[in-house]
């Protein structure tokens, strides 16, 4: 009996070393979790149970399992490079076989999937619509598409503006004061806002004020120095028409009122202005000519509502406008959502895909396969899929890698308990063949 004791215990400890060993040797594996070996004692039993005096029948191996804890992050540089901070998993395909891993050691491969380092298995997440939108709920293998950013056509421009109080006021009536872009003499301020086309053709939109009396100021908007509504050979010809702001005493604006090319007798009230019948063209020679490209189909609005007239001078805050040109993919970024962002050349951004996470209800349950990877099973429970940061999945870190969790310095304690268990149970072995031999000698 007591050679099988020692037996058992020269077993476990050999165990116990091989675990110690392979988690040195993994402490610099990107997302590995350290095991731990999980012994129990042996009884033998009668039929009827054991009894109060039973010796034990040594020690045997009942389980080795990861723990599961947090890795330090540490930042790489690489953007495809992603740790998690939080329990989840990415999510990996290879043909439909699917593993989980922590290590996100990720690279692109020749047709723009995302895979793994060995460019065997895709990463799954949520792919997007034609606007950009995430699509929730189905997984697939995420791509980076490279392919250019197309044009959009300016439809709102918005600023902040401050008029003058104290302006001097231009009288209009009269010829000298009659608007002329090209007399400063008639305008009191002008602003310049860039707006684009259907073609990604960029365009000037000038706005011209006029302080006409207390309280009131005129617009005029211009177009690449023309009238937008004028469609003629010479763009002089049709004069721009005017909108006129009206403020209140305590300096903010009331109202927008615009005369409306199909009811004269009515104006347009608003806060608004807007831009219906432009279309793109230039003027050479004193001759206009569209330029095959078009305005957005339902006009630009020209927000107006941030317009105040206080006592300080005439400006303007950087305008926004929601068009913009053609652009070319320059960078990609990662959020902690794990949405993946390509970045243009136009300095626009669109979302491609998201990245989504794994989570099970037993994570010790989960199967090793190799590769710093796990497979789902019985034990484990069927996985839960959703965008990081919900809740304990945690968030996804880009350009960073999640380090072995591997406590260097505890491993190499169990290391050296570990050969002291091993040399103690081989006495156990070495002083029961000397009882053994007295025993012969005896005989």
């Amino acid at each position: 009996m007591s050679f099988n004791i020692g037996l058992s215990g020269l077993y476990a400890a050999n165990k116990q070393l091989d675990v110690t060993g392979n988690n040195i040797a993994n402490v610099a594996t990107a997302g590995f979790k350290s095991s731990r070996a999980e012994f129990a004692d042996v009884y033998s039993a009668t039929r009827l149970g054991s009894g109060s005096k039973v010796i034990g029948n040594g020690v045997r191996l009942a389980n080795v399992s990861q723990q599961f804890t947090q890795g330090d992050i540490n930042n790489t540089g690489n953007v495809l490079d992603m740790g998690i901070n939080g329990s989840g998993f990415f999510t990996l395909s290879d043909n439909g076989s699917i593993t989980y891993t922590r290590a996100g050691t990720f690279k692109v491969d020749k047709d723009g999937f995302i895979t793994n380092t060995d460019y065997t298995s895709r990463l799954q997440g949520y792919g997007v619509d034609a606007n950009g939108k995430i699509i929730n709920g189905v997984l697939t293998d995420l791509k980076i598409d490279t392919s250019n950013l197309a044009p959009k056509s300016t439809s709102l421009v918005t600023s902040t503006i401050n008029l003058n109080s104290t302006a001097p006021v231009i009288d209009d009536t009269v010829a000298a004061g009659k608007f002329d872009p090209t007399n400063t003499a008639t305008y009191t301020k002008s602003f310049s806002t860039p707006i684009y086309d259907s073609q990604g053709n960029s365009h000037v939109m000038d706005q011209y004020m006029v302080k006409t009396g207390a309280n009131t100021w005129k617009v005029y908007t211009l177009v690449d120095g023309r009238n937008p509504d004028a469609t003629g050979s010479d763009p002089k010809t049709t004069a721009p028409v005017a909108s006129t702001m009206s403020f209140d005493s305590t300096g903010k604006l009331t109202q927008v009122s615009t005369p409306d090319p199909a009811n004269p007798a009515t104006p347009i009230i608003s806060s608004d202005l807007k831009l219906t019948g432009w279309v793109p063209g230039t003027v050479t020679n004193g001759v206009w000519k569209a330029n095959g490209a078009s305005a957005n189909p339902a006009g630009i609005t020209i927000s107006m509502a941030k317009t105040t007239q206080f006592n300080a001078d005439t400006a303007r805050s950087i305008p926004t406008q929601d068009g913009y040109a053609t652009g070319q993919i320059t960078n990609l970024t990662i959020d902690g959502t794990g949405t993946l962002f390509a970045n243009f050349s136009n300095n626009q951004s669109k979302a491609i895909g998201q990245v989504a996470l794994a989570s099970f209800t037993n994570e010790q349950g989960l199967q090793p396969v190799g590769g710093t990877a796990w497979k789902e099973t019985f034990a484990s429970g069927i996985p839960g899929y959703d965008a990081p940061e919900t809740g304990t999945l945690g968030s996804v870190v880009s350009n960073s890698l999640e380090e072995s969790n591997v406590n260097l310095t505890n491993e190499l304690v169990d290391l050296i308990k570990g050969q002291s268990n091993y040399q103690a149970n081989a006495k156990t072995i070495s002083t029961q063949s000397t009882i053994m031999q007295t025993i012969i000698q005896m005989t």
